[in-house]
Parts: structure tokens; C-alpha cells; sequence
């Protein structure tokens, strides 16, 4: 109870010098012990101890709500301050000092809550031995963000406190001035509040002054020099009260026997070293005096930031990089989770800094104020790397940043890539030097990385790539020719569909120089179906490869093999060419037959397809005139298959396009002409969540949450239609507010641009929609076997011969089609006619097909 009232007392110390108060975290005064005299009535008293029970049970109340909240969903970081400041209010030490912790193991606090808890403990404290926590809670502080206000508390509280300090013993002095020099170091070159610093500096030196002996002479003018130099420090500095400093030298001066005068003009009695760095420290306040203004009157955060970096690009062309750094330091402070803020301050202090752990210190804090940015994690590692971190620091950074949650999985590999990066220049470096190291460290994070990204990267170059380089280590470092053979194989697994996973796995067999492996691997993909002319280019390389490295029966061997696959591909595609071509050629030249067209769609598989050697010998300009009964039947017969696979055609023509034309109209209303694309969504949210979000924004037309298709949970992500782009952008400037927990990502939605490669979410798409077209692709016969039943249940018989003639089929193995190939009526053939006939591949010309139904 004793620390209650303490608790409750802190906030009237007289130790204050900036009063902070807030009505959210003003505390309940104490209740002080009757003296025996009852004045007030038993009414009063009953309606005021009802009046508290009554606070009480609704203090209460928000507090286990809160706790539930945090309970689900630590990371809110609005919930943590809410439950801080109605602790403090309650006066709950205990609760509120595990709060605190608990809030700043995840996030910085700000200067505010530092020096709140920092004032909360100086009064709950007993005596000198609560000093040394005190000072850890302020330097905690100051690691955090710059504030000069929260270390001229850190100083008055030394001074006060603190019993050498304030004893002026010799120990307490050095003390004092080192931390002084800190404090100077961190703000003094603060150009609107850095003179506070200076200041308490010299009110610091003044009160030692006066502590020595008037007979100790030489101590006395000894400190005379030192508050002198102060001044001129101070006076060579671009501050904004520089002329009053200048003012109160001079006083100091005329106390202390110097020859200056208050009232003289400005330069008058000053020494010429201390009146040329104040006249160059004012012509550079003056330059700087307007940036400070700007800064100063904007309120918006949007216009302040711009403010701050046009400041930043003037500091940047002087090249001073303690003035650079401080004043990156101050837009930090008031702009903590700008991610590009952070990421151009620390490539700064890469470039600019030999010092390591100031480089260091820079990285632990962007990552904690922007953990969501995965280049911010790699640059950590790699300063780590450079400023000598140990392994164990490494691997702690390393398995903090996989907690995150990144925009895209190319972060996540990208980070799995670092890390495996530096250990391999370690390993390279200790197999130098004689040390070990495991080479299953980095097998293992491979391992991880595939295990985790494949799904969501497969058939992508970036997972291709992380492959190719797993290999390479395990032959390199591993020493394992079997393993990397195996990473391959696991690739060749996942992404079997991807012509370059093939090509890549062949070139780094043709590097080991296993040729007849190289050469096993062409064997088994060159029958495998690519998208767009990947099939004909695997083909093409195989023959190519022969040619350099192989003998010639290898060569032969391949063009052996690949001939017949290039024809089938050749065929194939004429046959999809004439699909898409000649219905629209006809329905140009035959308009008028568009109803008909359209009584046809119910039995679209009437007639089977022409195979495209057919329709061309079928052509009227190129049939030969050899008998007319012959030609009389080979006319009508063309016709009679013409006109089938024209209305065939038609009818698939008028059919898609009706399909395009009705999912033309569903998809019209969403434009995404002034739609903002929220990510990283809280899975709870809802349509009214977002309109209770952007209420002070307001013009919101449509929200459309995305969905998965199977599990029918939100994926995190929303499109939120404005009525104009006025309301677009003032939704757009509250990108990275926290809302439901999570921070949300508020980005301007780009209709010409796919979002295949920038969220997680496109990524997983477009890969299941490229493992399902590869499976078509692959099981074409599967498809066309199923249209060919329907058009055999829909039509009329045809001969074998037709359907011989017009079915074409790919399948996985080498195949060619073979129109005409019909034995002869009424002649048997024997066993070695039966075999020529076999291996006769060759088609058969209109005379030779004539000749073969005329008896001889």
C-alpha cells in the first residue's frame, strides 16, 4: 500500500522540470488518515463509497477485457497503452511493471512512457538503492529514440539522486560529465532544443565552481577555463537560442572579471576564435532556420515527412555527418514505422560509419520498429557479419526475422540466402584456418527454406535458383556428389513442368562432366510437354548437345528420337491453329448463317475433327483429276466433312464468345479505377470492420473481401471501392496504422498490374493455376478422348477409318500420326507382310489410297 501512495505522489514531485501530465494516465489522489474531526455528513460518505465501488467494478471490467484481448492477440500495440495507463491509474504496481516489461520486449516505447515509468519508479523507490534501476530504466530509454526532454530528466535525476553526484565528490563529477558528453553527443547539436542540454551542463559546472575553496586559486581558475570552453562549444554550434547564450557568456564574463559588456554591441570584447565560430554558427542557424519553421507548422504527417527529407537532402550536400545523423534521428522519432526512413538512415550509417555498434545499434532498432520489412533484416545480418557478431548473435537475429511477417515469400528466401551466404564464407574461412564447422548447418537451412517456400514459389526462377545453389554446395563444401544429385531430383519433383529446372539440372551435370548422365537426363524430359515452344526447344538442345559432346551413333540416336516428336508438335499445332483461325474465317465470310450457327450449339460434337493434312488435300485447288466417279465421290465427301467441322467450329466460336461475353459482364462494376488493396488484413475482419476503419475518411462505395476457395476464411486481403480520388487518397495516408492487431498494408490498387508477384497470396495463385495447366497440358489424350466419347454419343457412327484419319493424340511417349494406313480388302497378308506393313509409317498419296481397293 505504501507503494501506492508513492505511485500516486509522483506525479507532484517536485524533481520535475517538464510537466508531461496527461488527463489518460492522471492517477486517483491518495487517501490521506482522518485527524478525529468527522465534518463531513454520513450521507456524503455513503454516496461517495458507492460512487468508487462503482468505478471499481468497471475498472475491473476493462482490465479483464483488455487482458483478453492481449491474451489473443499480443502484438496490438494500442491495447498494451490502453492497459498501461488504466494500471497507473488503478495504482496496480505489480501488474503495471509486468505490462511495461511485457510491452517493451515487443516494441519501443515512446519517450513519454519512459519517463513516466521511470518517474513512477524514482517515487516508489527507498533510498539510494532504488537509484541504479532508475538509471537502467533511463538508459533503456534513450536507446530507444532521441528526446532531449527525457535526458534532461536522466540529468536532473543524477544530479539529485545520485549522492556522489550531488556531493560534488570526484568520483560523482567524472560520472556526471561523462554522461553529460552522452547527452551532448545524442542532442546537443539539436538545433531547436539542444541548447536545454548545454545549459544544464554549465549550471552543473557553476555549482562546482561554487563548491571550491575561495583560498584553492588555481582549482577555481581551472574551472573558470572549463566553463569558458563550454561556452565558446556552445556558441560554435547552429542552436536556435544562440543569441542568448551569446548574451549569457557575456554576463558570465563580466561576473568573472572578463572585459565584456552586456550592454555593448554583439562582437564587441570577444576573443577572435570566439567571435568567428559564432558568426559561422549563425549564418548557418539562418540557413537552416526555415527548415525548422516548416517543420515545425506542419501537422500533417504526410507534409512533415516531406519537410523532413527535403531538410535531410540539404544536410546530405554539407556532408556533415553529425548534423546528417541527428537529424534523421529526429524525423525517427516522430515518424517511427516509416520503413523507407529507416532504410535509407541505416545505408547512410553502412556507407558513412566505421563505428560498428552504432551501425548495429541503428539495425536492432529499425527492426523493431518495422519487423515487416525483410531488407531491413538481411542488412542486420549483413552488418552483423562485417562487424565480426559471433554465431550465436547470427543465429538469434537470423531466427527472429523468420517470425516476421513479410509482403512476399522472395523476403522470406531472401533472408534464408543471406544467412546461408555467411555461413559459407565462415566455413570457407575456419577450413582455412584449421577450425570446424559442421557443413549440416547449412544443409539444414535449405532444407528449411524448400521445405517452407515450395508451395508457394514452385515452377519460379527465384526457387530455381535456390536449387542450383544448394547443389553447388553440397558438391562444394559437402563433398556429396549423390546428395546434390538429390536436390536436383527433389527440384525436378516440385517444378517437373518448368523447362529450366531441366536445363539447369543438364548444365550442371555437363560441369561435373557427367556426359552420359546429361545425356539420361534429355532421354527423360525430351517427350515431355513445355509451355509455348519449350518442347521443340528441349528437343532442339538434345540434338545440339549430341553435336558437341556426344559420338555419332549418340547423334543419330537423337535425331532418331526427336524427329518423330518434332512432327507430332508440328501437327499438333496446325490442328490448334486451324481451331482458332477457321471458325472466324468462316463466320466473316458467311454472316448470314449465324442463326443456324446457333440451333447447332446443343450437338456441337456432330462430326469429329479433320485432321489438317486432310482439309488440305481435301482443298478443291489441289485435288487431282483422275477418274470422275472418283472424283465425284472424293468431293462429296470432303464436302459433306467440311461443312460437319464448319458448323463444328461455329458452334464453339459462338459458344466461348457467349462465355466471354457474360463473364465480361460480371467482372464490369470492379474497374479498380479508384480502389485501394489492403494487405496483411486480420482474418476476422469484416465488411463493417472496414467501414468502421476508414468512417473519418469516408466516400467508401464497395468492399470486397478475398476468400479462399476450399476453406471459405478470409486470406487477409480487401479491395475498398471509392466514390472519388479524393476519398482514395486520404485512405491511402493511413498506410501502416494498426488496426485489429495487425498492421495494415494500403497500397492504390493497379488494374494493369497483377499481383502475381507481390503478395504471398498471388504467388500460391499463380502457381495452382500453373500446376493445373501443366496438368492439362501434359494428359492431353485425357481431354480429347473425353470430347471424342461425347461426339460419338452425340452423332452418328463413323468408320474407324474417319476416326482414325481425323483423331490426332499426344501423349507422354513418342507417337506419330499415320492417316491411311488400311489394309486391303479381301487379301490376306502374312506374318512378314503384316510386319511391313507395321513399320510402313509413310502416308499414303490419293492414287496409292486408290489403288489399294482396286483388285489386281
Amino acid at each position: 500500500m505504501a507503494e501506492s501512495e508513492a505511485l500516486v505522489a509522483a506525479q507532484y514531485s517536485p524533481i520535475e522540470e517538464d510537466t508531461n501530465t496527461n488527463e489518460d494516465t492522471s492517477m486517483p489522489e491518495a487517501q490521506n488518515p482522518s485527524d478525529g474531526s468527522k465534518s463531513d455528513s454520513d450521507s456524503e460518505s455513503d454516496s461517495e463509497s458507492d460512487s468508487d465501488s462503482e468505478d471499481e467494478v468497471q475498472a475491473k471490467a476493462q482490465i479483464e477485457a483488455l487482458q483478453t484481448e492481449l491474451s489473443n492477440n499480443p502484438s496490438n500495440y494500442d491495447t498494451h497503452v490502453q492497459y498501461i495507463k488504466i494500471l497507473r491509474k488503478q495504482g496496480d504496481i505489480e501488474k503495471l511493471r509486468q505490462a511495461r516489461e511485457t510491452m517493451s520486449s515487443l516494441f519501443p516505447l515512446s519517450p513519454e512512457m519512459w519517463q513516466e515509468w521511470a518517474k513512477d519508479e524514482t517515487t516508489m523507490s527507498s533510498g539510494v538503492e532504488g537509484v541504479p534501476a532508475v538509471e537502467k530504466l533511463y538508459e533503456r530509454g534513450v536507446s530507444d529514440y532521441l528526446s532531449v526532454s527525457l535526458w534532461c530528466d536522466y540529468l536532473n535525476f543524477i544530479q539529485e539522486y545520485d549522492p556522489s553526484v550531488r556531493e560534488c565528490s570526484a568520483v560523482g563529477i567524472k560520472k556526471a560529465r561523462n554522461l553529460f558528453e552522452r547527452a551532448l553527443t545524442s542532442g546537443g547539436v539539436h538545433v531547436a532544443e539542444g541548447h536545454r542540454i548545454w545549459d544544464l551542463y554549465r549550471e552543473f559546472e557553476e555549482a562546482i565552481f561554487v563548491t571550491i575553496a575561495e583560498t584553492d586559486s588555481g582549482a577555481k581558475e581551472k574551472q573558470i577555463q572549463h566553463i569558458r570552453s563550454l561556452f565558446h562549444r556552445q556558441l560554435s554550434i547552429p542552436l536556435a537560442n544562440l543569441k542568448s547564450s551569446l548574451l549569457a557568456y557575456k554576463a558570465w564574463e563580466a561576473d568573472h572579471g572578463g572585459p565584456n559588456d552586456v550592454n555593448s554591441s554583439e562582437l564587441d570584447g570577444l576573443s577572435s576564435h570566439a567571435a568567428s565560430v559564432y558568426q559561422k554558427a549563425l549564418e548557418m542557424y539562418n540557413a537552416r532556420a526555415q527548415f525548422e519553421e516548416s517543420i515545425s507548422k506542419k501537422d500533417v504527417d504526410s507534409e512533415k515527412l516531406l519537410e523532413f527529407m527535403t531538410y535531410l537532402k540539404f544536410e546530405h550536400s554539407f556532408g556533415d555527418p553529425a548534423r546528417i545523423q541527428i537529424l534523421y534521428e529526429r524525423a525517427i522519432a516522430n515518424f517511427p514505422i516509416s520503413s523507407d526512413l529507416w532504410l535509407d538512415y541505416t545505408q547512410y550509417l553502412d556507407k558513412t560509419f566505421k563505428t560498428a555498434r552504432i551501425v548495429r545499434d541503428a539495425y536492432y532498432r529499425a527492426t523493431r520498429n518495422c519487423p515487416w520489412v525483410g531488407e531491413l533484416w538481411v542488412r542486420y545480418l549483413l552488418s552483423l557479419e562485417r562487424s565480426g557478431g559471433s554465431e550465436e548473435e547470427l543465429s538469434t537475429v537470423f531466427e527472429k526475422s523468420l517470425l516476421c511477417t513479410f509482403s512476399s515469400f522472395d523476403e522470406y528466401l531472401n533472408i534464408f540466402l543471406t544467412r546461408v551466404d555467411g555461413l559459407r564464407r565462415r566455413l570457407s574461412a575456419s577450413t582455412k584456418v584449421g577450425e570446424g564447422m559442421d557443413y549440416a548447418v547449412i544443409r539444414d537451412i535449405f532444407q528449411r527454406a524448400s521445405d517452407y517456400l515450395s508451395p508457394h514459389l514452385s515452377n519460379t526462377d527465384s526457387l530455381l535458383g535456390m536449387h542450383s545453389y544448394w547443389a553447388h554446395l553440397e558438391f562444394k563444401l559437402g563433398k556429396d556428389l549423390i546428395a546434390a544429385r538429390g536436390v536436383w531430383e527433389s527440384f525436378i519433383k516440385i517444378s517437373g513442368s518448368m523447362l529450366e529446372a531441366w536445363r539447369g539440372y543438364i548444365a550442371w551435370e555437363i560441369e561435373m562432366g557427367k556426359i552420359n548422365e546429361a545425356r539420361s537426363l534429355y532421354k527423360r524430359c525430351y517427350s515431355k510437354r513445355f509451355p509455348g515452344t519449350g518442347s521443340e526447344d528441349i528437343c532442339y538442345s538434345w540434338v545440339r548437345f549430341e553435336r558437341e559432346y556426344g559420338s555419332l551413333e549418340d547423334y543419330d540416336f537423337a535425331v532418331k528420337k526427336v524427329a518423330p516428336r518434332l512432327q507430332e508438335l508440328q501437327l499438333f499445332r496446325l490442328q490448334q491453329e486451324s481451331k482458332n483461325v477457321v471458325p472466324v474465317t468462316n463466320e466473316r465470310e458467311n454472316p448470314t448463317r449465324k442463326n443456324a450457327q446457333e440451333k447447332r450449339k446443343t450437338t456441337p460434337n456432330s462430326t469429329d475433327e479433320q485432321s489438317p493434312a486432310k482439309r488440305q488435300k481435301n482443298t478443291p485447288e489441289k485435288l487431282k483429276k483422275t477418274n470422275k466417279k472418283d472424283k465425284g465421290k472424293g468431293r462429296l465427301s470432303a464436302e459433306a466433312s467440311d461443312a460437319a467441322q464448319l458448323d463444328k467450329n461455329r458452334a464453339e466460336s459462338g459458344s466461348s464468345k457467349e462465355t466471354r461475353d457474360k463473364s465480361s459482364k460480371i467482372s464490369a462494376p470492379f474497374n479498380d479505377q479508384c480502389t485501394a488493396f489492403i494487405s496483411n488484413l486480420n482474418f476476422q475482419a469484416t465488411n463493417d470492420d472496414l467501414i468502421n476503419f476508414f468512417s473519418d475518411v469516408g466516400g467508401v462505395v464497395a468492399i470486397r473481401i478475398l476468400k479462399d476457395k476450399f476453406t471459405k476464411k478470409s486470406r487477409g486481403l480487401a479491395y475498398v471501392d471509392f466514390s472519388d480520388d479524393a476519398h482514395l487518397s486520404a485512405a491511402l495516408q493511413k498506410n501502416k496504422q494498426v488496426y485489429l492487431g495487425k498492421r495494415l498494408s494500403i497500397l492504390k490498387s493497379d488494374p494493369k498490374q497483377g499481383s502475381r508477384k507481390n503478395a504471398p497470396g498471388g504467388s500460391i495463385r499463380s502457381s495452382e493455376q500453373h500446376g493445373n495447366d501443366a496438368k492439362r497440358t501434359n494428359n492431353p489424350e485425357k481431354t480429347e478422348s473425353q470430347e471424342t466419347s461425347k461426339g460419338k454419343s452425340e452423332s452418328e457412327p463413323q468408320s474407324s477409318s474417319a476416326r482414325h484419319e481425323e483423331d490426332i493424340k499426344l501423349k507422354g511417349r513418342n507417337t506419330f500420326a499415320v492417316p491411311r494406313n488400311v489394309k486391303l480388302r479381301g487379301k490376306p497378308q502374312s506374318e512378314g507382310g503384316a510386319a511391313k506393313e507395321h513399320e510402313d509409317e509413310n502416308p499414303k498419296s490419293n492414287d496409292e489410297f486408290r489403288k489399294m481397293f482396286v483388285k489386281e
